[in-house]
């Protein structure tokens, strides 16, 4: 199976958070319209496909409030060899569309982003996708005037219902804060320090690839080297397995793949939508070997 990150030109949001270390840009009538052609090939060009696929769309923007991105979740979820095609999303939009998903396949990244949208509006979203049987979890950016929002949100989702913590950009994490975080996320960990990843084995540019709105594919977000292309079927004489290149990783949808971490178990059946299997939680030893890693 080969699992695609795809992030195309879109950079727009109706959030406009000062943590976000995304792109900021009000995206032109033309600009939104190159995002929709380029997405519509790349759903051709999956329809075509006769391998399994797992999808995870990360845009710079909000891709579910425009049309196209909401079509392509629910149009990829019913092909037969899309395994699961998941998005990153704040949430915003409505939700009664999803309804129309195979709901074994589609998914979604949830973030809470407080002082942009109500408590009681987010909580009330994530209601509607238990209700519509979505495969979703919810998470927060690390940051200290985050804290109190972070542990209502905890106490009032369900017991079911994941939530993560991203360390914030730059922040440095006493024990005594990172310890408030684990009591919301014990899995933050993970997420509190860059891994040591350079010449260490990782899944991508071999299972996991990042295909641009052109088709350029490289092996992850992070890593500029281009492989190939997507539409001239290039890039797949370059899969292999390879080491990584960069001193460290600090982001989710890297580390995850890295083969020093035990993510893929941790989140066995929920990797791309960020859920971890059951047992949700590593015993606290197993977590200290990881961290920093």
């Amino acid at each position: 199976m080969l699992t695609i990150l795809y992030r195309g030109p879109l950079a727009s949001c109706d959030y406009d958070c000062p943590y976000c270390p995304f792109a900021k840009r009000r995206d032109t009538p033309e600009q939104l319209r190159a995002d929709r052609a380029d997405l519509d090939r790349f759903c051709a060009w999956v329809a075509d496909q006769d391998r399994e696929l797992s999808i995870l769309f990360t845009p710079w923007g909000e891709g579910l409030v425009r049309s196209w991105y909401r079509r392509a979740l629910v149009t990829l979820s019913r092909l037969p060899r899309v395994r699961r095609v998941a998005i990153q999303t704040n949430l915003s939009c409505r939700t009664g569309w999803l309804a129309d998903a195979d709901r074994d396949a589609v998914a979604l990244w949830c973030t809470y982003h407080p002082g942009q949208t109500p408590h009681d509006r987010f909580l009330a979203k994530t209601a509607e996708l238990t209700a519509l049987g979505v495969r979703f979890s919810v998470g927060v950016v690390g940051l200290p005037e985050h804290l109190e929002a972070a542990r209502r949100l905890r106490a009032e989702l369900p017991d079911s219902v994941y939530l993560w913590v991203n360390a914030a950009e730059g922040h440095e994490y006493t024990d005594t804060d990172a310890a408030d975080w684990v009591g919301i996320d014990p899995l933050f960990g993970f997420s509190r320090r860059p891994h040591r990843t350079r010449g260490r084995a990782c899944r991508t540019g071999d299972s996991v690839v990042s295909v641009d709105g052109a088709g350029t594919v490289r092996r992850c977000h992070f890593v500029p080297e281009e492989l190939g292309n997507l539409y001239d079927g290039s890039f797949e004489q370059a899969l292999r397995p390879r080491p990584c290149p960069l001193d460290v990783c600090d982001c989710h949808i890297g580390y995850v793949h890295a083969e020093q971490l035990p993510m893929y178990d941790v989140f066995a059946g929920g990797v791309l939508e960020r859920i971890p299997a059951e047992p949700v939680w590593l015993p606290l030893p197993v977590r200290r070997q990881y961290e920093n890693d």
